[in-house]
């Protein structure tokens, strides 16, 4: 085996967004661009002689042929061990549970999350740190500088490895160890849970089904939940990763994970369900009849976590995106902890996690995580949600309604505007803060404005600022509206808007009622329409 250097040349497109690089699978397949962009990762480790790198994605189309090229480059650059899941599957949870646990200087996790998968669809490489988590921008500035200057890589001529069998294998000088993706990540989960409360449960006869979306997480849920805690056979569904999740777009919500949802308001409704996503990272949970928001999840697993072994001392602080509605906050002041707001990337939790600010942390976009690991946990979260019916014997539909009678209602919901001409989102959103500072008192409808602003956040555990993370909107009748453009897409623009509203005495309105007035200022003030060219939402979830 030798190592040869290759000449190359920058492509100008490589700019990491909030959550690695992505584009189309044709974007990828375009030669040396995978290798410039490995090698702009590599170049910016200076210390990675000798050291351990975590490889492994979500097994979406072209994920093993990345694995390999990755593997290769590696070896070329001084990398002593590298760790790669069997098959080259790892999930996102799962490649921060493996870095931090065997000390790693960091690991390429390869996925585009929960965007589509296939020959035509997504992919995505991203570069995660020592403790696990997403890159800092530094870093990924770092990486982004490196890829427009780059003129050679350095690669192992070697045959690909054998990804499908576990254990040692040389490439070039170093050892590549394939692991049992699922192995480590269910025994850290055994630690956090109380697994013998919740296999009682699905003794007692409890019914759950939990849909994989044919993604990542289908072998960790059929092991955890049907091998080690007994659930029946066939509680998870989709369970095999596909290369193109079955033709499906695997983001775990009402929308996307139509038939659990069908199957969840049925006659004959199991008590729980689940789903998670591309990559394992995300998760949705519903009651019987009852979506339970992201929002609302956080919230309610931060008021029950004490009950799981993992979380029994309490929690240091609770953290939640901007976006995400303010429920959790409530919860932390009930409790006598922090709650930060941080801006939309899991990447802002992680100074406060390594700082042990917080405990546990979310965003409305179906992302949960704690202290375990460094990204947001699907699977993680369905466990915690089993452990929590498990101690209290309620059924899931009762804990969200007490939950509501006791701190209130954050009705919320979600209108993302799909591949907007990104000249006409960014003209809306130039337009919105150049009139915030004239807001604040104005009457729209059956609505007064509080407050207007540009969501910036001062770190605090760094004191770095990050600014222009949304425009935020609130009125004085406990109302909000947040706009956003989305940096996951790879098409166009994706504008979000975030509609909140709270009430402590109307528990059970629908959401839509409830929210037509702030969806009618959003558009008054925004000029969705007008910029745009949409009259609805492409998705609302």
């Amino acid at each position: 085996m030798t190592v040869k250097a290759v000449a190359t040349q920058p492509f100008p497109d490589q700019k990491p967004g909030t959550s690695g690089l992505r584009k189309k699978v044709p974007v990828f397949r375009q030669p040396r661009y995978v290798e410039n962009f490995v090698q702009a990762i590599v170049d910016c480790l200076p210390d990675r002689a000798g050291t351990t790198l975590v490889v492994g994605g979500d097994g979406r189309f072209l994920n093993r042929e990345v694995v390999q090229t990755t593997l290769k480059i590696a070896a070329a650059n001084g990398f002593a061990r590298i760790l790669v899941g069997r098959g080259g599957l790892l999930s996102t949870p799962a490649a921060s549970c493996v870095i931090r646990k065997y000390g790693a200087i960091g690991g390429v996790v390869l996925s585009a999350s929960h965007n589509p998968g296939g020959p035509e669809g997504d992919f995505g490489i991203k570069f995660n740190g020592r403790n696990g988590g997403p890159a800092p921008e530094p870093v990924t500035e770092a990486i982004f500088s490196r890829t427009k200057v780059i003129g050679e890589y350095r690669i192992v001529e070697a045959d690909d490895i054998d990804l499908d069998t576990l254990g040692d294998v040389r490439l070039g000088e170093a050892t590549i160890t394939v692991i049992d993706p699922v192995a480590d990540y269910a025994a850290l989960m055994e630690t956090l849970i109380d697994f013998d409360a919740v296999a009682a449960l699905f003794r007692s006869g409890f019914r759950m089904r939990f849909d994989a979306m044919s993604a990542v997480t289908g072998p960790y849920a059929v092991e955890i939940l049907e091998r080690r805690l007994g659930a029946p056979a066939g509680t998870v569904i989709n369970a095999e990763p596909l290369p193109d999740f079955g033709g499906h777009h695997p983001d775990p919500n009402p929308v996307h994970a139509h038939d659990l949802m069908v199957e969840m308001t049925g006659p004959d409704a199991p008590d729980f369900g689940a789903a998670s996503d591309g990559d394992g990272d995300r998760n949705m949970i519903v009651a019987p009849h009852l979506f339970v928001t992201p929002s609302d999840s956080l919230a309610i697993l931060a008021a029950h976590a004490h009950l799981a072994p993992g979380y029994k001392e309490g929690l240091a602080g609770v953290a939640r995106s901007m976006p995400t509605s303010r429920a959790a906050d409530r919860v932390a002041a009930s409790l006598g902890i922090p709650a930060f707001e941080t801006p939309t990337g899991w990447k802002f939790f992680g100074n406060l996690l390594d700082a042990g600010r917080i405990t546990l942390c979310g965003e409305e976009s179906a992302g949960t995580g704690s202290n375990h690991v460094r990204e947001k946990d699907g699977l993680w979260a369905v466990l915690l949600w089993l452990n929590l019916l498990a101690a209290t014997g309620k059924p899931a539909d009762q804990v969200v309604r007490d939950h509501w009678a006791r701190f209130g209602r954050d009705y919320y919901a979600r209108h993302d505007y799909e591949e907007v001409e990104s000249a006409a989102a960014e003209g809306l959103m130039t337009a919105l803060r150049d009139k915030l500072a004239g807001l604040p008192g104005q009457r729209i409808g059956d609505l007064t404005v509080e407050a207007a602003d540009d969501f910036a956040y001062t770190d605090p555990v760094d004191g770095s600022v990050t600014a222009r993370q949304g425009v935020r909107i609130l009125f004085r009748e406990d109302a909000r509206v947040v706009f956003r453009l989305s940096g996951t897409g790879t098409v166009g623009a994706t504008l979000r808007v975030y509609l909140e509203r709270f009430s402590k005495d109307r528990l059970d309105a629908p959401t839509a009622e409830m929210l037509a007035p702030v969806v009618a200022a959003a558009e008054e003030i925004a000029g969705i329409a007008r910029h745009t060219g949409r009259t609805e939402p492409s998705v609302v979830t």
